[in-house]
């Protein structure tokens, strides 16, 4: 059974930082490239992030360059995305999925409160 659960969400104060993770299984993970999306409340899905199989290539989002930074390891079959100087508009849930597959995860809640 392919399962991608992300974890690491939760209540952030403006300009805090999360490491959210993302644990495969069930595919071979080193073998796809992998995104991080999320969906702010009231709002489409919004892409954040991709990182190659390799690990060695990267792109973000306008809205979160600089800020955002995603990695994995592929011995642990683990997606990461460590997000720092957090803002208000960053609140959404965020789901990671393993690209040219229908292989996502349910999502992670995100919430930038003061």
């Amino acid at each position: 059974e392919v399962q991608l659960v992300e974890s690491g969400g939760g209540l952030v104060h403006p300009g805090g930082s999360l490491r959210l993770s993302c644990a495969a299984s069930g595919f071979t993970f080193s073998n796809y490239a992998l995104s991080w999306v999320r969906q702010a409340p009231g709002k489409g899905h919004e892409w954040v992030s991709s990182i190659n199989s390799a690990g060695d290539s990267t792109s973000y989002a306008d809205s979160v360059k600089g800020r955002f930074t995603i990695s994995r390891d592929n011995a642990k079959n683990t997606l990461y995305l460590q997000m720092n100087s957090l803002k208000f508009e960053d609140t959404a849930v965020y789901r990671c999925a393993a690209l040219g597959s229908a292989y996502r995860g349910q999502g992670t809640q995100v919430t930038v409160s003061s």
